[in-house]
This record gives structure tokens, sequence and C-alpha cells, in this order.
């Protein structure tokens, strides 16, 4: 007995993505695409490692459905087919997307840009991107790389790009509208939208310089110049988003919207009872960790008689700490005492309050002036379609672990990823 109907599902999705044509435009030989077709579909179906793969194969049907042998298959030729891909993964990704916008006739009005890290296991010394950063799969110890992931408004990918780990999320902009642009050429008036952390104002002037309407949200700390608005009772507007058909795990979304015109800009002020609880949650853990890290600095400082830390050791100790916990330490007031040697430290009540009173508010920014609040925040939302690409990513088509250690081996594997989503979002659209 062989397995044939996942497969076959897998290799109707590439025949109707029409892929075989797209790869020999690319210039890669029938073997090369054959085995391309082989390894995606198995990223889809049955995620193993290159290793494995071969014994997989010969346990399914698609000896049968591609008229092929795989009898031989091993896992040196699938190394050396990654190593073919790589150089053509942009030319790929764009007629990709060409093919997709005909087949489902795309509007192309909405690119929604997000990034995440996939981390590795070993040392990665023949690596150049692997490095240490900030880890969105709680695995700072480990090095790793920075994927960016474009969509558009059906969830269709349209342009990746795999950065430095230790690449801030603000200075990947520019480069990923540089991608985005040469894979599906330029869309003018189309809305690029981002989350805070690309919402600085060199990113939005990024956006808005290439012709593109911007839709952010903006950084907590913005959230305080709409207090007042915050406060107000009349003016809201309540909104429900019902869990998607394609997505059973998500979670019926209350929010309630107000909007108000500062300068050019559209801001929209989102109060969510569900985010109210997790803001909550998240302050009080950074205060009682706070209060822990300066409970033993205070202990620290009062042990250390013969050889004390000086003035300004302790200063820079308390900087590091209020960076570390920024969204707690801008409430208390820190000192350090001379004579006699001591830590002291208060919370400031009235800011605390109003801390209190901002959870579960956010805001978002646009220059769209023709839409309506409800709009605005229902393709804010949509951002979480690239977070569901990241979880089916990793979860379900298993990009890690990452047994490469070369650059271009690991970049051609994740493209493979994003070969397999494609193949995905066209079974969920169909």
């Amino acid at each position: 007995a062989r397995e044939a109907g996942s497969v076959y599902v897998g290799h109707q999705m590439w025949r109707r993505l029409q892929l075989d044509a797209i790869l020999r435009k690319a210039g890669l030989n029938e073997r090369t695409r054959l085995l391309a077709e082989v390894m995606t579909i198995n990223r889809l179906v049955a995620p193993s490692s290159e290793h494995a793969m071969p014994d997989w194969v010969r346990r399914t049907a698609l000896a049968d459905l591609l008229h092929a042998d795989f009898s031989l298959l091993n896992d040196e030729a699938l190394y050396r087919n990654l190593d073919r891909l790589h150089p053509q993964r942009a030319l790929i990704e764009g007629e990709l997307a060409a093919r997709e916008k005909e087949l489902f006739a795309l509007p192309e009005s909405i690119y929604l840009y997000d990034l995440t890290s996939t981390y590795f296991e070993g040392k990665a010394l023949h690596n150049q991107k692997a490095k240490r950063g900030y880890s969105r799969d709680q695995r700072p110890d480990c090095k790793q790389v920075v994927v960016g992931l474009v969509l558009d408004g059906d969830g269709f990918p349209k342009a990746h790009e795999v950065f430095d780990g230790n690449r801030n999320d603000s200075t990947t902009v520019e480069d990923m509208l540089t991608a985005l642009e040469k894979r599906v050429g330029k869309k003018a008036g189309a809305t690029v939208t981002v989350d805070r952390g690309m919402a600085y104002d060199k990113n939005i002037e990024q956006i808005h310089s290439r012709g593109y309407h911007y839709l952010v949200a903006a950084r907590p700390e913005e959230r305080w110049q709409h207090a007042q608005e915050f406060g107000e009772e009349s003016g809201w507007e309540d909104i429900v988003r019902q869990p998607s058909p394609t997505n059973p795990c998500q979670k019926k979304t209350h929010v309630s919207v107000k909007q108000c015109l500062v300068g050019e800009e559209v801001h929209v002020l989102c109060l969510s009872e569900q985010r109210k609880e997790k803001d909550r949650a998240i302050r009080e853990l950074q205060e009682k960790r706070l209060l822990a890290e300066l409970e033993s600095m205070s202990r620290g400082i009062a042990k250390r008689k013969k050889k004390p830390r000086t003035e300004a050791e302790v200063n820079q100790a308390i900087g590091r700490l209020l960076e570390r916990y920024s969204r707690i330490g801008r409430y208390y007031r820190i000192r350090y005492q001379a004579e006699p040697r001591a830590l002291l430290w208060e919370a400031d009540a009235e800011l605390k309050r109003q801390a209190e009173r901002l959870d579960g508010s956010y805001v978002l920014k646009t220059d769209r002036r023709d839409m309506t609040k409800e709009e605005i925040w229902r393709q804010y939302i949509l951002l979480t379609r690239v977070e569901s690409a990241f979880r089916a990513m990793k979860s379900p088509l298993m990009e890690r672990p990452i047994f490469h250690h070369l650059a271009q081996r690991v970049e051609a594997h994740i493209f493979l990823c994003i070969l397999a989503y494609h193949l995905l979002a066209t079974v969920e659209k169909t």
C-alpha cells in the first residue's frame, strides 16, 4: 500500500500554479523540476529532512503520478537540487505571484509585511547570517536568521527575504520594499501595512516616498497623546470579527474604535477587552521582575564594603535595568545614594494609574482618509495572516529543525517552505 490522496492534491496544486513552466522559464532542467516538486510536496504533506525524504517518496504514489523512477533517489541529489534552486528564488517568486494574480483575480491593493526568526540548534559556523538577536521563539541562546514575508490581502506570498539574525525590524523596510518591487513591480497606490516594530517616522517616509499608502500600529508610547480621548465614553463604535473559516482556532474578537485627525494623518484609537487582560498580565510580570532585580542589586551594593561600585557603574546598571523593563520602568524613580550606600526607588502612583487606564488600548495610523475606522481596523487585523503563515511554516510545514550548515542551503530550505505555503494557500483559496 502506498499513500496517494494527499500527494495527489499537492501534485494538482503544483499543476494549477503551472510551477513546472515557471521553473522551466528559470532555466532549470527536467530532473531539477521533478525533484523540486517532490521536495515541495513532501514539505506540504509529511515534512522530513533530505536524508529521510527518499524513503518517504518510495512509500507514496509520487512515482506513478510523476511517471518517474525514484528507486535510486538519495539525499545527495536533493541537497544538490537545493543548490540549483537557490539562485532562481526571486524569478520563481515573481512568476508565481503573477500566476496566482491571474488565477484568482487578486487585486494587489494591500501588502502585509511582518518578520519572524528561525533558530539553529548548532553553532552555525558556516552561515554568515546566523547571529544572536531578538528571538520570537524564546531562544536567545541560539543563533538565528530573520525571515521577512510580504503577503497580499488574500494571504498569498509576494516576496520574502532572509536577513541577519541580529537585524532590527525597522532597518528591513527599505530592503523589503525593494525586493517586493523586483518580484511584482511597483503598484503605486497600494497600502503597506506593518506592525509597531516598523512604525518609526523613517519607515513611514520610506513607504510614502515610493508612492504607497501606509497603515501602521503606533508605538506604545504614542498612546499617551490620546490619553484624554481614551478616557471619554462617547464616540466609540463596536466591531465584532468572526473567526475565519480556514482557521478554526481563531477566536471571535470584540473591539471598540474611535477616529480622530492629527495633522494629515488619520488615527484610529482601539480598545480591546482581551488585550486588556494580556497587557495587565505583562505589566504585572515585568513589575515583579523589576522589583526582584532592584532588591538583588540593593543587597549587592550593601555587601560590597571593601571595593564598592562607583556611582557611574551603579547608574549604568540602573539604565540597563530600565531598558530591559521599559514597559514598567518609566513609572519608577530609581536613584543611588552614596552616603550611606543604598539603592532607593519608589513608584509614581499617578503615572501607574494612567498606564492601567491605557491597558488594552492601541493606536493605528494611516494616510488613507477615504477609509472608515472599521475598514482601517479590519485591514490592520489582516496582519494576522502573516502570523498564521509563519505558524504554518514553523509547525505543519516544519521549517525547523534546520540541519543545513551553509547559508545558501538554509535560504533554499526556507524558500522550499515558502513554495509549500503557496500550495497550502492555493488549497485554502480553492
